[in-house]
């Protein structure tokens, strides 16, 4: 029973590599392809009448680590001097601001046609507006350096803005003044959290002279993340803001207490750090788009009541997109595709609270506008000049 469990799982990663590697070519996203081919393998398994274990369990516990890793992998790449600073903001509030819009906007949907209330209405609206970066980060890796960072930029900090949002709606029973107070309180924890782990990681990864040694810091790392998280803390400013670091000490050495934590030697190691996180990060991101399309039942794609939903909220997806684009004066191609849904899409959806889930937001509707903004983002990605 090993030895067919081995050759499966092996022949499935290897296959996920061949997609990962000739994806700058076929311009298909990775991610559409795991998708496919985690169906095809549940088609298969079906026809052949074997049984599968439930894996439904695993797939939050693998796309919250493939978060981590890939904001962290995208964060240790970005340069942060003055000149960024532009591309900087504006990333951030073209992350911010369609989140805001589109949630209410689709709360208040919900809310015309369910009576759900807009605060459930929200909780519901929230993991459709996100990009993911799981997504996003590695279908731009191919692009214009300026594009690819806006991407990376944008796509982590929607995710940021993305949870903390979901979880000031889901974790208060009413919002009021003294739930705005108590967020800010929690981000200021968070942000004295992140100094002081950020630090501590960066003086053991300069000072541990083992032959093991990156994987400690990214089991610390993961352990920060899920402490921070068991509080409620905005946890992903942690793991940008840790990879923001380490990726731009060399802009930091005139401070005192970066000079104690021996810069030129985390030179040498940050890029085995990434190296490492890359390797890590590629695992988790292709083990979890196969397993979530291994889950997807054809019942669900071909769902025709879902279809008069998925159809317009994907519009108004890259609609809104357009818009804010068009106003910074951004290039719309290809940054107009370049909006997917997916990771972090699925994993609040499954952290709704049963009490405040909504009829009309089903697994249908969350797999449909999934696949049609991946699927745009393909169609934008192929039709767009190939630039040097």
């Amino acid at each position: 029973m090993v030895a067919p469990i081995l050759i499966t799982f092996s022949s499935l990663l290897i296959i996920a590599f061949f997609f990962d590697i000739t994806s700058s070519r076929t311009k298909i996203p990775s991610a559409i392809l795991l998708l496919v081919l985690g169906w095809a393998v549940r088609e298969t398994t079906t026809a052949m009448h074997i049984e599968m274990p439930d894996m439904s369990k695993v797939l939050p516990v693998l796309g919250t680590i493939g978060l981590i890793l890939i904001v962290l992998e995208g964060s240790l790449e970005l340069r942060l001097n003055k000149e960024r600073l532009p591309l900087v903001s504006k990333s951030a509030i073209i992350a911010f601001f369609p989140i805001l819009l589109f949630s209410f906007g689709l709360a208040y949907a919900f809310d015309y046609y369910t009576g759900v209330g807009i605060k459930n209405g929200l909780a519901n609206a929230i993991p459709l507006a996100v990009i993911s970066s799981a997504i996003a980060i590695p279908s731009a890796k191919h692009l214009h350096e300026r594009d690819r960072e806006f991407v990376t930029y944008e796509s982590s900090l929607s995710d940021i803005f993305g949870v903390i949002f979901f979880n000031f709606i889901t974790l208060n029973e009413h919002i009021g003044a003294g739930s705005f107070v108590s967020f800010i309180v929690e981000l200021v924890i968070m942000l004295a959290i992140t100094l002081i782990a950020t630090l501590l990681l960066a003086f053991l990864l300069s000072k541990i002279d083992h032959h093991i040694k990156y994987t400690p810091i990214i089991l610390m790392v993961l352990l920060v993340y899920s402490i921070a998280k068991l509080y409620h803390l905005p946890a992903l400013v942690f793991i940008l803001l840790l990879g923001l670091f380490l990726g731009n000490l060399n802009q930091l050495t005139h401070l005192p207490v970066i000079k104690k934590l021996k810069p030129e030697v985390l030179e040498d190691e940050v890029p085995k750090f990434g190296e490492l996180t890359m390797e890590i990060a590629f695992l988790i991101r292709a083990t979890f788009f196969i397993l979530f399309g291994y889950m997807i039942k054809t019942s669900e794609l071909l769902h025709g009541a879902t279809l008069e939903w998925s159809i317009p909220i994907t519009t108004g997806i890259f609609a809104l997109r357009f818009i804010f684009l068009k106003y910074f004066r951004l290039p719309t191609y290809p940054l107009l595709f370049l909006a997917p849904r997916g990771l972090i899409t699925i994993l609040l959806f499954l952290s709704i609270p049963l009490a405040q889930k909504c009829a009309l937001a089903n697994e249908s509707l969350i797999i449909q506008v999934i696949l049609f903004s991946a699927l745009i983002m393909m169609t934008g990605l192929v039709t767009t000049r190939k630039k040097a």
